[in-house]
Parts: C-alpha cells; sequence; structure tokens
C-alpha cells in the first residue's frame, strides 16, 4: 500500500512532515489593501513550444531554500521579493537562506504561513535582479497536458522533470487533513517541496508537495501540487496581513 510523503529535504535528505492547522488575522482598519498577484489570462489550447524553451523562461524564477541541514524549493512571485514555498520547508523557522538560479545567496524572512494548506511566503530584502514567475490557471488544465517540476531534489538545484498531469482534484491526506491536489508523473523527490509545477506555456499551476511512496521509498510516478488557483489568493493574504 502507497503512502503519501512531503516532498522535502531535511536531516540528511529525510522528508518532512506538513503541519495541520494555522489561521489569518484580519487585515486592521485603515490599512491598503495590496494588489492581487498578476495572473496570467485564459488562453485557448494551443501546441505546446519546445519543452527546452519553457524551462529556460522559468529557471530564473526558481530558488532553493536552505534550513539548516535541510530545505526545499520555491519560486519568486512578485518584484516586491516574495517567495511562495511550503510551509513544511520552513517548519519553525523565522529567517532561512535563499539560493538563486546564478547561485547567489540572500537572506530571507518568513513572512507568515499557512500550515492548514501547507503554504509560506518568504520575503527577501534584497530585491534586485529578481525574476517573478508567471502565474497560470490551474482550472485551465487537463488531464494528459504536459506539465514541468522545477527544483532542487536533493540538493541538486536547478533540477527539471518532465510529465503529464495525471489527474485533476485528487484527494489525498496532507498535512493531517484531507486537500485536493494536481496529480502527475512529473518526478518529483525529496527537496522539490515548495518549487513549481508549469505548464508548456511556462505558467506556474501548482506548488509541488508531495509524492506517494511504495515500502522501498522514492518516486513512483505519483506526485502531487497544490493548485495556483488555491494558493495564489493564500499568498496574497499573507502578504496583505
Amino acid at each position: 500500500m502507497g503512502t503519501v510523503l512531503v516532498a522535502a529535504l531535511a536531516g540528511g535528505l529525510t522528508g518532512g512532515l506538513a503541519g495541520a492547522g494555522g489561521a489569518y488575522l484580519a487585515t486592521p482598519r485603515g490599512q491598503a489593501p495590496v494588489q492581487a498577484l498578476p495572473r496570467a489570462a485564459p488562453l485557448p489550447s494551443q501546441s505546446a513550444q519546445g519543452l527546452s524553451v519553457t524551462a529556460a523562461r522559468v529557471l530564473p524564477s526558481v530558488v532553493s531554500v536552505t534550513v539548516g541541514r535541510g530545505g526545499g524549493s520555491g519560486f519568486v512571485i512578485d518584484a516586491a521579493g516574495h517567495v511562495l514555498t511550503n510551509a513544511h520547508v520552513v517548519s519553525g523557522e523565522s529567517r532561512v537562506t535563499v539560493i538563486l538560479e546564478d547561485g547567489s545567496r540572500r537572506a530571507a524572512s518568513v513572512l507568515g504561513v499557512d500550515e492548514g494548506e501547507d503554504l509560506a511566503v518568504l520575503e527577501l530584502a534584497d530585491t534586485a535582479g529578481l525574476t517573478p514567475a508567471v502565474l497560470g490557471r490551474s482550472s485551465d488544465l487537463r488531464v494528459g497536458e504536459q506539465v514541468l517540476a522545477i527544483g532542487s531534489p536533493l540538493g541538486l538545484s536547478g533540477t527539471v522533470t518532465g510529465g503529464i498531469v495525471s489527474a485533476l482534484d485528487r484527494e489525498v491526506r496532507l498535512g493531517g487533513a484531507r486537500r485536493t491536489a494536481v496529480q502527475t508523473d512529473a518526478s518529483i523527490n525529496p527537496g522539490n517541496s515548495g518549487g513549481p509545477l508549469v505548464n508548456a506555456r511556462g505558467e506556474v499551476v501548482g506548488v509541488n508537495t508531495a509524492i506517494a511512496t511504495g515500502r522501498g521509498g522514492g518516486n513512483i510516478g505519483i506526485g502531487f501540487a497544490i493548485p495556483i488557483d488555491r494558493a495564489a489568493p493564500i499568498a496574497e493574504r499573507i502578504i496583505r496581513n
């Protein structure tokens, strides 16, 4: 019988577990609302571009997140220095180190988390040279559509793996609760947590979060991503509050 594990890299390449719960505070009175994160407009079906072109477009937005001896992945979501990742990647931390595609290291603070949804937003003090990812629409995904998973599995930054959307709205247990997720056969391993799942146009359609494993452990071609249509509003609320 398979087991669902979060795909974090922690303590010598072992997976961590996401907690359940978490809540949001109301926006303080008089505080100006934060502009919504930019989203890609709905587009009609079109032939996929070369996946190498897609990967090259997205890689500058993807970061490695290091926490002690472990960590995971994330991606830049705006020019203000905000990075989206999984809550279980930064669990219990207030400050982490983010490594950009060019290998440079930048300090980041944990701006806020939603443990129930296993999402966290980091904030970089130095925003120079950042390339925000383009957020797509997971509602436009179709079973069989090509996707790429990008992140730092086993600490190997900038790793790109390909596959297809295997199922939509798959119910799985994450962080002690039942959640719906995008299922993909793109290879996801410890360290991929928090990295983007992107479509053939290079738009982020999910946040890679967990894998199903057999008794021997490791990837068996069943991975799960939090749909970006659910993740983006949560990131916006964390930034606003």
